[in-house]
């Protein structure tokens, strides 16, 4: 089996986490690091990649012999760094939100499949063992009928200056949404509050709906004292509960409800919690897997550019709300009231 060869772009927070997950699989090598920053060439993670290059040329890894190049830097530069690496055929990996604007996304999708290359965006969370064990509780309908979504991100930071809250932090969720129910929403409405930084919103709320007739509500927060990342799932015949911060008890399945059996009388169901045996592997080693095997087999990864792209739709189509400005719809946004 070939060695399949990694560029690194960008070596903060996530470069050196994706860097070892990759270098963690039996076919797959990290042998090009770039960072505008000299003096990450000094970071002590840079040592667990003794076979890695340094560079501060973004150029020299389209240059390289690299088969694919990972983009871990801020979302204003994912558009130009995704483009010029699939323009010298390279295999990309997208840290989360793919694009700034539902137009970078597009041209990236289509400059991939025109390319014939592997677009694949960082929604971590869709390589989840407890997403997916909540994932097959909802295709089984062992919830019943899906009431609602309700996901809480929230802690204190990190304050960023390049995206506000609703770009940073709600694409984990909205792609959790997304993977878990197969359905797009409807419409989105947004409250957004700048309370540290003037005009980049720390708090936000994001309210969606579907034509289906379910629900989802999004919080998310740089300002909040408790780390909390939680989502809830309503069904009427069962409720799950998935906290990312509870490894002992990441999914619980709650054999609660309530039933109307005669208009006005509702009676209320609690049975028992059952919290499954899950065998955890991690997200982002299970993620950097599947990249790997689509570029091995042509086939397209789990978070693929067109995922990556709904998401983009979401994220823009809230900003655009939140701005009260006219936008397209994903099939028909509802004004803010």
């Amino acid at each position: 089996m070939d060695t399949l060869r990694f560029a690194i772009i960008g070596w903060g927070y996530w470069g050196p986490r994706l860097a070892r997950n990759l270098e963690s699989l039996p076919y797959a090598s990290v042998t090009l690091i770039a960072d505008s920053n000299p003096a990450c060439q000094f970071s002590p993670a840079l040592r667990h990649h003794p076979r890695a290059r340094f560079t501060t040329s973004v150029e020299e890894v389209y240059r390289s012999d690299v088969d694919a190049v990972v983009v871990a830097t801020p979302v204003s530069t994912h558009y130009a760094f995704a483009r010029a690496a699939l323009q010298h055929d390279k295999h990309v990996l997208v840290e989360k939100p793919l694009t700034a604007s539902v137009v970078e996304a597009e041209e990236l999708v289509n400059l991939a499949q025109e390319r014939q290359r592997i677009l694949m965006v960082g929604h971590t969370f869709e390589y989840s063992p407890a997403v997916n064990e909540l994932r097959k509780l909802i295709r089984n309908n062992d919830l019943g009928r899906i009431y609602c979504f309700e996901a809480i991100r929230v802690n204190l930071g990190l304050f960023r200056q390049d995206t506000n809250v609703i770009w940073d932090l709600a694409p984990h969720d909205i792609s959790i949404l997304l993977y878990l129910l197969g359905e797009k929403p409807a419409s989105v409405r947004v409250q957004a509050h700048a309370h540290i930084q003037p005009r980049i919103p720390d708090i936000a709320h994001l309210d969606l709906t579907f034509a289906s007739g379910m629900t989802a509500h999004i919080h998310v927060s740089w300002l909040h004292p408790c780390k909390i990342r939680r989502v809830t799932v309503i069904g009427d015949q069962r409720m799950a509960v998935y906290d990312d911060t509870n490894p002992a008890e990441m999914l619980k399945i709650y054999n609660k409800g309530a039933d109307v059996h005669a208009d006005p009388i509702v009676s209320y169901r609690n049975g028992e919690i059952t919290i499954p045996h899950i065998d955890w592997i991690e997200p982002l080693r299970l993620e950097c897997e599947d990249f790997a095997e689509a570029i091995r087999t042509g086939r397209q990864p789990r978070a693929n550019g067109l995922v990556g792209l709904e998401v983009v739709r979401i994220l823009a189509a809230a900003q655009q709300e939140l701005e009260g400005q006219a936008h397209q719809p994903l099939t028909a946004i509802s004004p803010a009231s």
